[in-house]
């Protein structure tokens, strides 16, 4: 390189590309170490300092934030509703009749099994279509149970169940009395008694809640059922013209023998007496007609007397059928009135063993009765109480020597 060209790279220099930019000013110290000064920035548009853009970008950065908060949030809520709850021991939760999502909510954090009612209540409501509630009882709520797990299980109506059981042979008053001191059922009895025999002995089950008008109505409808259905399959030979004859006799049936291999067997005996004109002479028709539907104190026997008192319900008195059932008959005992056994048997008294014992002629049933009559002896029994069974004294009316009350 030639020293001309060195000298004016020397003054002018060049840049990275090689292009020469200008001559280089030498300058002193003091300048050297003089701070240059920074160029102005630049200036912002018009367009960017309007306020409706800032406006906007605060609405956006807003909106961001908010979304952000809301997923966040959303989180939060679906984990704590499927999370284990805050339960440590099973409880029984009841929801009232109306409630609202509101105060079940409410009543859930106040006894400690959710850990936050509003997260129940606004979840729950997405989970819940137009028409659906959660519903009305009591509930079984297991320790632990999350949030989901109890909407599910208000939503479903799997309440806890009771029952009231009210068995074959009693009366409608003492069904009514069992019903009324039930301590779960609620609200008053009807005021007017149903008829004698038109309640259906059963096991009820019912929620918390439940008015016992509501089972009585449910008893009605079943017995009532019931007896449609098996007066339609019926023996038609048998000598009774209505329904309501056929629950009179099922009744005396019911109260006569507990024994399930009976009942068909004692319905014979007494379609036998029907037919043939006898009197009934069952002993709970004269229970009935002493006591009515209270029914006769445990401890008082039946005496001899109490034969001959004259009452409607007397059959030893009276001939055929008293004018009303004497009880709530069951199932069996209306089958076995509606299809009895065909028998020649017109006597029945017990045997000692819990059962009875059959006789076609007054002859065979006077030495059952005094077989009978000697057991009780044996135990001390009174002899004014009056046997359980047809008298000796009671004949077969179509028989050549009769003898009757």
């Amino acid at each position: 390189m030639s020293d001309t060209n060195q000298n004016s790279e020397a003054i002018y220099g060049r840049d990275g590309a090689g292009v020469t930019k200008g001559p280089i000013i030498p300058k002193s110290a003091t300048e050297a170490l003089r701070p240059e000064r920074v160029p102005d920035p630049p200036r912002r548009s018009r367009k960017a300092r309007s306020q409706l853009v800032i406006f906007l970008n605060f609405l956006m950065t807003l909106t961001v934030m908010v979304a952000v908060v809301a997923v966040l949030a959303f989180y939060y809520a679906i984990s704590t509703y499927q999370a284990k709850g805050p339960l440590a021991v099973n409880t029984n939760f009841i929801v009232r009749n109306g409630a609202g999502l509101a105060e079940i909510a409410s009543n859930l954090e106040r006894n400690d099994v959710i850990s936050d009612a509003r997260i129940f209540r606004y979840v729950t409501a997405t989970y819940l279509a137009d028409d659906e509630t959660l519903k009305a009882g009591e509930y079984e709520i297991k320790a632990g149970a999350s949030m989901k797990e109890i909407m599910d299980l208000l939503k479903s109506g799997k309440s806890i169940l009771y029952s009231v059981s009210l068995p074959e042979g009693l009366t409608v008053r003492q069904m009514f009395r069992r019903l009324q001191e039930d301590p779960v059922l609620e609200g008053d009895l009807p005021a007017e008694l149903p008829g004698e025999g038109s309640l259906r002995p059963d096991t009820y089950k019912f929620s918390r809640g439940t008015k016992r008008g509501e089972i009585v109505e449910q008893m009605q409808a079943a017995q009532e059922k019931l007896i449609d259905q098996i007066w339609e399959k019926r023996d038609t030979s048998i000598p009774l013209t209505s329904k309501e004859e056929f629950v009179t006799l099922a009744s005396i049936v019911e109260k006569e023998t507990g024994k399930a291999d009976e009942r068909a067997h004692v319905a014979s005996v007494f379609i036998n007496r029907l037919e043939r004109g006898m009197r009934l002479q069952s002993d709970p028709t004269i229970v009935y007609g002493i006591f009515g539907g209270e029914g006769k104190p445990s401890d008082r026997p039946i005496f001899q007397s109490d034969l001959q008192k004259e009452t409607p319900y007397n059959t030893y008195k009276i001939k055929g059928l008293p004018p009303t059932p004497i009880a709530n008959p069951g199932r069996a005992a209306l089958e076995a009135v509606a299809n009895p056994w065909r028998t020649k048997d017109l006597y029945f008294v017990a045997d000692g063993t819990g059962g009875h014992v059959f006789a076609a002629t007054l002859e065979e049933h006077n030495a059952n009765v005094k077989r009978w009559r000697k057991i009780e002896a044996d135990k001390g029994s009174d002899p004014n109480i009056a046997v359980d069974g047809q008298p000796a004294d009671q004949a077969d009316p179509s028989a050549k020597k009769t003898s009757t009350n």
